[in-house]
């Protein structure tokens, strides 16, 4: 009884942020899949989330917390969960911003799989890497740290690093360019290494993507496509 009613409260939450139109990008997409993303800004069919991993992206936000609080018992930390500067195509929130020895810091904090061997981890993941270099670009400071937690053994490890602005020019161009796309609705390329891709795995609109071709196609033919095979 208990789960159904609790399985139901995160479907029903889902539903509604769904409902809301898009009108801009978010800092968290950097580095993944231009396709989901157009698709999701076009509300494009899609295989609706378990609640179960609806539940695991919640405790994430959970371990933030854990994290923040021997920061903020150190006086280091200066804000948390602060949105980025008003941007035309661009939102965020940097989970916490802090200040050490004199330098301030974005600081971004990811949950992964007990799977994951942090000793063995010698850089940070490339598109969490980015989503840190918009952070510090868009507040304009010049160093961050990814944090990364194990979920299962607690244990930590951390990234610093430098603002890369040649980086900055490459993300944004990316953005404006996916926006071009999703305003002249042409649906973009699939991911190079499709579909063994980790993003490609546990992608919600993995059916409707393996219809598509590996090219560019126009959303309006796309959408005759689908149509056709539904009804055969």
């Amino acid at each position: 009884m208990l789960k159904e009613l609790i399985d139901k409260f995160y479907l029903d939450r889902e539903r509604e942020k769904e409902d809301k139109e898009r009108t801009r990008f978010y800092i968290s997409e950097s580095g993944k899949c231009s396709r989901a993303i157009f698709f999701r800004f076009k509300r494009a069919p899609k295989k609706e989330l378990e609640a179960e991993r609806l539940r695991v992206f919640e405790f994430g936000n959970h371990i933030q917390q854990i994290v923040l609080r021997p920061l903020v018992s150190l006086g280091l930390v200066e804000t948390t969960e602060v949105p980025i500067p008003p941007h035309q195509i661009i939102s965020g929130r940097a989970d916490i911003i802090l200040k050490v020895g004199g330098e301030r810091y974005v600081v971004d904090v990811k949950s992964i799989s007990g799977r994951m061997n942090l000793t063995k981890m010698e850089r940070p993941m490339p598109e969490h890497y980015e989503q840190v270099q918009l952070y510090l670009h868009f507040f304009k400071i010049k160093k961050g740290i990814l944090l990364y937690v194990n979920k299962d053994t607690q244990e930590l490890k951390d990234f610093v690093f430098d603002y890369d602005g040649y980086l900055i020019e490459k993300l944004l161009k990316r953005f404006e360019n996916l926006k071009l796309k999703i305003e002249s609705n042409i649906i973009p390329n699939r991911l190079s290494d499709y579909p063994i891709n980790w993003q490609c795995q546990n992608c919600e609109y993995r059916e409707i993507c393996d219809i598509v071709s590996a090219g560019e196609i126009n959303w309006d033919d796309f959408k005759k496509k689908i149509e056709t095979q539904t009804s055969e």
